[in-house]
């Protein structure tokens, strides 16, 4: 390996110790979602080291626990990730020109929101061997703590289960008020995705749509009104 090579893997190691850290403190309470949708740890930990990412990962898992199909999985999960082709997009503007296919695909595979923040403070043009660094500790956490998770919740008594499984509906509240607060928008749509889904899942009419159907068909549904009444400005320097 040679000595730029090197000196990029470990800086990017050296920076991914934070993100692995709190990947697997986080894992460990999806690993808990994994064990209640009835996944084994070794499933659990198999879907995280394939699908790194909190909210892509739950909706599977509150799928699959509903008995949900194939189908309404894979595109429940391509709408939840979605974000990622757009960071994807941004990472592509930040590689040099003769980055080969197979080194940006290698890149795509982990895009996460910490690891693109890391990768797009890279002073300069970016080296994917400095995002490797970090994604050697970051998906290997991110997957563990997931498989200790479903792991300790064959173990541990009922009620501690149902108490940490309350931990990632924290760790998403956590995601949404900052937000809330500094965007009215936001706030609205918050409450509006609370108010639909409590109607659509009260009123009989809706029974006959399958739960994993309903939370596509909202999320479509919310996302998309708000992408036409609410359009994020650019700012007047184009970025």
């Amino acid at each position: 390996m040679k000595d730029n090579t090197r000196t990029l893997l470990l800086k990017g190691m050296k920076d991914g110790v934070p993100i692995m850290i709190g990947y697997f403190a986080v894992s460990f309470t999806l690993g808990i979602a994994a064990k209640n949708a009835g996944l084994t740890p070794f499933q659990a930990a198999l879907a995280s080291l394939f699908n790194n990412a909190s909210a892509g990962e739950f909706a599977a898992f509150t799928l699959i626990r509903s008995g949900a199909g194939y189908a309404s999985v894979a595109l429940m999960t391509l709408i939840a990730n979605a974000r990622y082709l757009l960071m994807s997009f941004a990472l592509s503007q930040k590689l040099e020109e003769n980055t080969g296919t197979i080194k940006r695909m290698i890149l795509g595979f982990d895009v996460t929101d910490e690891l693109f923040g890391i990768s797009m403070m890279y002073p300069g043009k970016l080296d994917p061997i400095y995002t490797y660094g970090a994604m050697l500790l970051a998906l290997p956490g991110w997957s563990l703590g997931t498989g200790l998770g479903a792991l300790m919740g064959e173990l541990l008594p009922i009620r501690i289960v149902s108490a940490l499984s309350v931990g990632l509906y924290g760790m998403f509240i956590a995601c949404i008020i900052p937000q809330a607060k500094k965007d009215r928008v936001v706030l609205y749509l918050i409450i509006a995705c609370f108010v639909l889904s409590g109607i659509v899942n009260l009123m009989p009419w809706f029974d006959i749509i399958p739960s994993g159907t309903k939370v596509i068909l909202l999320t479509v549904l919310i996302a998309g009104a708000a992408a036409v009444l609410f359009p994020v400005k650019e700012d007047e320097d184009g970025k």
